[in-house]
């Protein structure tokens, strides 16, 4: 007698998912090892394209207050942290409260005085029930009762714990006795107070990161937690994602006798003057250049930042930087409508193979670098006066993720504009150093065999039914 399939309802609410989950070896493995996947889709994408079971996530809209609630519990919870910890590192993680128009002003001020009523450990477990209460209250909730009943999956994967549009679907699936599984997904989320979605267990990148759901989330315990990796860098390990260095080049009007570089872009709000960064280092290129090196330097923005504000510097310094875009679809006018695609993960694969140094200002880029074993550069002074001079230190390095180094020599810290030059000499006649100490805090911060990940999540799931 044939064994029936575990029914797995992929709960999928954002871009990032989107990459982890449709993009990486998920679908695939699940379908070769008995589970009957099926993602709950709230993208613009259509997955059927891809091969791809898919239904729609219909009729979802959050309850009017729960936009209002979510800012007033991630402000407490911080507020708790700081506190609790008593380090005032977490405050960095509230952004201010917008008061332009009308509508804002009136949200803010309510958002204000909802954090002075509740701003304690029991206030913050209050409103995180009143997010629930009233998510359960909307017709989105009653047709995600139903989608369930109709469907009757054997378990619900939620890959976001941040999306509040999967506070209902989860609430829902809950009721049912339905058992839920979320994904933190991404490694310098727990700190920021991120945690939405209270599912029944949770999947996370590494030992380190268990570590920091149990002491940032009291109503977590140790076995509702396991450690699986992340499928994010899965597809660094397909061969067919990388193209060769060849085409790759030829396909970018690229110069096979220069050795290139990698600059990162930053979002405006963490680097609001990135491109300055960008014209350093077209600099110091410049620079070796005229001692005989034969460099150029690779501008990959980062993917939500569609403005101009590179455009007068990629001019100046057309004769050192190339621009390779990222590969996303625009869906809207903010960060969170703009969607990667499938060839973006291989562009970037191949991009991280082919360039000899990847340098921005904290990116996890350094990872996906690591694994390719080439080293990571960051950028260590900030522009943030109004003489845009240099001054050495960028707060973001202060965030608690960054913590999670074993060592400094993870990376290569450029701390001024003149040292730049000489840096970049020095590590491209010796990365051994650097790329074994990225390597080491890559280990820290994922599970071993990183390629793995996803039949990792699959066999955890298969183990965790057969407990439940």
């Amino acid at each position: 007698m044939t064994k029936p399939k575990t029914k797995i309802l992929v709960l999928l609410t954002d871009g990032v998912s989107l990459r982890n989950f449709a993009y990486t070896n998920f679908y695939k493995y699940g379908e070769q090892n008995n589970f009957d996947i099926v993602f709950w889709n709230n993208t613009s994408f259509n997955l059927n394209d891809l091969g791809i079971n898919q239904i729609e996530l219909s009729n979802s809209r959050l309850h009017k207050y729960t936009t209002i609630l979510k800012n007033v519990r991630k402000r407490i919870e911080l507020n708790c942290y700081k506190k609790r910890f008593n380090d005032p590192i977490y405050l960095k993680y509230s952004f201010s409260l917008p008061f332009n128009g009308l509508k804002n002003s009136f949200k803010s001020l309510i958002t204000k005085l909802l954090i002075f009523l509740f701003n304690s450990e029991k206030g913050l477990q209050l409103v995180r029930n009143q997010i629930n209460k009233l998510e359960s209250s909307t017709a989105y909730y009653q047709s995600c009762i139903a989608l369930l009943e109709s469907y009757k999956p054997d378990v619900v994967y939620c890959t976001s714990q941040r999306s509040a549009l999967a506070i209902a679907p989860i609430l829902a699936a809950k009721s049912l006795q339905i058992p839920t599984i979320g994904f933190i997904y991404s490694w310098d989320n727990l700190p920021k107070a991120t945690v939405d979605v209270q599912t029944d267990f949770y999947h996370v990148w590494s030992k380190y990161m268990k570590n920091e759901l149990l002491k940032y989330q009291p109503f977590v315990v140790d076995n509702q937690v396991q450690v699986t990796g992340t499928p994010q860098f899965e597809p660094h390990f397909k061969a067919n994602n990388i193209v060769s260095k060849n085409t790759f080049y030829k396909h970018h009007d690229l110069n096979l006798n220069i050795t290139y570089l990698c600059y990162s872009g930053d979002d405006v709000t963490t680097s609001p003057k990135d491109p300055l960064y960008l014209r350093d280092v077209a600099l110091a290129l410049r620079l070796l250049n005229l001692k005989g090196y034969n460099l150029g330097l690779i501008f990959r923005r980062c993917p939500v930042d569609v403005s101009k504000r590179y455009d007068v510097v990629i001019k100046e310094f057309n004769d050192i930087i190339t621009p390779i875009a990222p590969i996303w679809k625009k869906e809207g006018h903010v960060w969170n409508t703009i969607f990667p695609t499938v060839q973006d993960s291989k562009l970037l694969a191949t991009l991280a193979a082919h360039t000899a140094i990847v340098i921005n200002l904290g990116s996890s880029m350094v990872f996906d670098y690591a694994i390719h074993k080439k080293p990571c550069m960051y950028m260590n002074y900030n522009y943030f006066n109004a003489e845009e001079k240099p001054e050495k230190g960028v707060y973001v390095y202060n965030y608690v993720h960054f913590r999670s180094k074993p060592s400094e020599e993870a990376v290569v810290w450029l701390n001024n504009p003149e040292e730049i030059a000489i840096k970049i000499e020095n590590l491209l006649k010796a990365p051994e150093r650097t790329i074994k100490a990225a390597q080491d805090w890559f280990n820290v911060i994922n599970h071993e065999l990183p390629e793995n990940a996803s039949n990792r999540i699959l066999q955890n799931i298969s183990k965790l039914l057969i407990k439940h």
